[in-house]
């Protein structure tokens, strides 16, 4: 994208219809007063580009209750003081933990609050991740969400498929499980298909079959590998959603806040390192949606103050040294 002498991440208040009446995509985002970006469309709506995401909000490992119940519902009330209108979520965050603090917090919920979940996983008892890829077991996954949420129709379900070298990866074809998804959106209950943890060539498979209106997927300055994938859906018009963005959630690999560069501007602007993180992601396109999630409401406010953080072209120069 073209930057301008200041790139502005702010997020503006702006309405969308609750899609009762059935899909109406716009591909056009919303530009603010100052020409950039400050909101997205998300399958039948529109949403702001920071977010909140749920995964944090069980307890350790996203297995069982949160550390502190009544902090965790504060969060999901504070998110959408402050304005959030799309929170990610899923059924195996806890399992069943997530979607049920979501829904007693904020049920019934605003006519423009867009849920989005994800299938293709499940728990055991001792917290495993386990594949859940057939088509039979997303439409079992799907109508789970709906139930625990107590929604009709989720805004968006994204196939979460299985990393290359997971056990049973590539076992059930692609087109079979966006088909079901489709089929499932045709029913009423999804508004839009999405994609996690996917390819350029999954990617491009999957729009073969169907529209597709996100994609989550591991993409932060540090980690860009996924570039490919993210300037496929900027040119589609299609919600990128980078998970991991501030880096890989494991100790041995590198961190965003860990980067001198970041570290150099975050002083200079006086602001964390983890906000200028956020910042260079909502300035690398406008198609990027933010995700942050926390279980403490003042790192929540933290996150969500990304709205505001301008990053000049001495800043984004002098992070472009990062991946370099």
């Amino acid at each position: 994208m073209a930057m301008a002498t200041v790139v502005r991440s702010r997020v503006s208040k702006v309405g969308a219809s609750d899609g009762a009446g059935g899909l109406a995509l716009e591909r056009t985002p919303t530009p603010s007063v100052d020409g950039m970006t400050d909101t997205f469309p998300l399958a039948d709506r529109t949403v702001r580009r920071v977010g909140f995401g749920a995964m944090q909000l069980p307890g350790p490992g996203v297995m069982g209750p949160p550390r502190d119940r009544d902090e965790a519902l504060r969060v999901l009330r504070r998110a959408v003081e402050l304005g959030v209108d799309h929170i990610d979520t899923a059924q195996f965050y806890g399992p069943d933990v997530s979607n049920e603090l979501i829904r007693e917090a904020l049920h019934p919920y605003a006519a423009d609050l867009a849920l989005v979940s994800k299938v293709g996983a499940r728990r055991d008892s001792a917290g495993a991740w386990l594949p859940a890829q057939k088509p039979a077991e997303l439409r079992v996954d799907v109508e789970a969400n709906l139930r625990a949420l107590g929604v009709d129709r989720l805004t968006a379900v994204n196939l979460r498929r299985m990393d290359a070298d997971a056990p049973g990866a590539g076992e059930v074809p692609l087109e079979d499980q966006v088909a079901e998804l489709a089929a499932l959106r045709d029913e009423g209950k999804i508004a839009g298909v999405g994609l996690s943890t996917v390819s350029a060539a999954d990617l491009a498979a999957a729009q073969a079959i169907t529209e597709i209106v996100c994609v989550q997927n591991p993409f932060s300055l540090v980690d860009q590998t996924d570039a490919d994938v993210l300037d496929a859906c900027t040119s589609a018009g299609i919600a990128y959603v980078p998970y991991f963005p501030l880096g890989s959630a494991f100790p041995h690999l590198p961190k965003v806040v860990d980067q001198p560069a970041v570290q150099a501007v975050a002083e200079r602007r006086g602001v964390p390192a983890a906000r200028v993180g956020l910042a260079w992601l909502l300035a690398r396109a406008d198609n990027v949606l933010l995700i942050p999630g926390t279980s403490s409401v003042a790192h929540l406010e933290e996150n969500m103050a990304v709205a505001d953080l301008e990053l000049t072209d001495d800043d984004l120069a002098e992070l472009a040294a990062v991946a370099a």
